[in-house]
């Protein structure tokens, strides 16, 4: 860190000095299914994550240029466009194949 440390306005080597008194212990409110809840999930000392589960099949980040009108198009379909572009290419791809994979991909769009 390059930058001056600041003071904390605080004296943490007091606050590490004190210990709870049995009085304080009642001061501390009890803990709610809410607060359990909310709280990170160990089995011995690894975190088992929460949220949605790994895909098998990950997708692959890429950067890709599209023209206005088709972004415009699926932006208006709301959240998850992005899937839907995903979804698009999958459906014209099942109905124009690839043959051969060393072949360069050539479609005739105006036909």
């Amino acid at each position: 860190m390059t930058a001056k440390k600041r003071a904390l306005g605080s004296d943490l080597a007091k606050v590490d000095a004190h210990r709870i008194t049995p009085e304080e212990y009642e001061e501390i409110p009890e803990f709610s299914e809410e607060d359990f809840a909310a709280a990170d999930l160990y089995h011995g000392t690894t975190l088992v994550r929460r949220g949605r589960p790994k895909l098998e099949q990950v997708k692959e980040h890429v950067s890709l240029r599209l023209s206005p009108e088709v972004v415009k198009v699926f932006r208006q379909t709301g959240k998850g466009w992005q899937g839907r572009i995903d979804t698009a290419l999958k459906v014209f791809l099942t109905e124009h194949p690839v043959s051969d994979a060393d072949q360069p991909f050539a479609i005739d769009l105006k036909a």
